[in-house]
């Protein structure tokens, strides 16, 4: 029978706009979040924690495709909706990367840190309970981030809480010159072509790559500060050494990677 268990971390009265419950599930050896739905917001092999299980969370990290393997380590990552940890674990523990996550509910951090094998906060590694949208807003952190992680929905997971073109900006002013956004798109039809045409007003048409969705029909999307279209080969290139060095499924992102056509 699969483990679920739920969490209330706050002693606080209950109100109509408490944030949503955490609960765990477990299918065999692969533990799943939940938001108070049924629907899963994050998972992890509980025999290699560190590993990112979701074919679209490894998506995520399709930005690696435009930097240096060598130069990884020096990089900075943000990730914005904490889900399970799985990106913020690997940037911070694989990647060797400074890394920080900002996220929205106490719940979700304190279930990552009990259930999810999210490492203690150090010198490379923190996170902020906090909202993203302000958080991102801080001066000091413009034009410092590398590698921007965006996956934030809320507990019915019908479309991102924050979409709109301003947002994106927002997030672009965060990027160094060669740094890159990947967002998760999930839901209906009219949202992703809402999110398409935000991150094209922030970032610009030539700009945006896209993978085809997955079976779950996740669309995960990049956004390049500065944008560049590496020829085929030096794709391949990358694409190798990620999977040799990260065991990432890389060669076959380029299937279904492409650069974004609008009409």
């Amino acid at each position: 029978m699969p483990l679920t268990g739920t969490f209330d971390l706050s002693r606080k009265k209950k109100t109509t706009t408490e944030l949503p419950e955490v609960s765990i599930s477990e299918d065999g050896d692969v533990r799943h979040l939940h938001l108070g739905t049924p629907w899963i917001q994050g998972s992890m092999r509980i025999d290699d924690p560190f590993a990112i299980e979701l074919e679209y969370v490894q998506r995520m990290m399709a930005w690696l495709l435009f930097v240096p393997p060598e130069e990884v380590a020096r990089r900075r990552a943000l990730q914005l909706g904490l889900g399970a940890g799985a990106i913020t674990k690997f940037c911070h523990k694989l990647l060797r990367m400074d890394t920080t996550a900002i996220e929205l509910n106490p719940q979700v951090l304190q279930v990552c840190r009990t259930w999810f094998k999210l490492p203690p906060e150090g010198p490379r590694l923190s996170v902020r309970l906090a909202d993203a949208a302000q958080e991102i807003r801080r001066p000091e952190l413009t034009g410092t981030i590398d590698a921007l992680a965006v996956d934030l929905y809320d507990h019915q997971a019908a479309a991102p809480v924050l979409d709109s073109a301003d947002f994106y900006a927002d997030c672009r002013a965060l990027l160094t010159d060669d740094g890159c956004l990947t967002v998760n798109l999930f839901g209906r039809a009219s949202s992703y072509d809402h999110s398409v045409a935000s991150l094209a007003v922030a970032f610009g048409e030539q700009a945006l790559w896209a993978f085809k969705p997955t079976r779950e029909g996740n669309t995960v999307m990049l956004a390049q500060r500065t944008p560049t279209r590496p020829k085929r080969a030096e794709l391949q290139a990358r694409a190798e050494a990620i999977q040799a060095r990260w065991g990432l499924p890389a060669p076959k992102w380029l299937r279904v990677f492409k650069p974004v056509a609008l009409a």
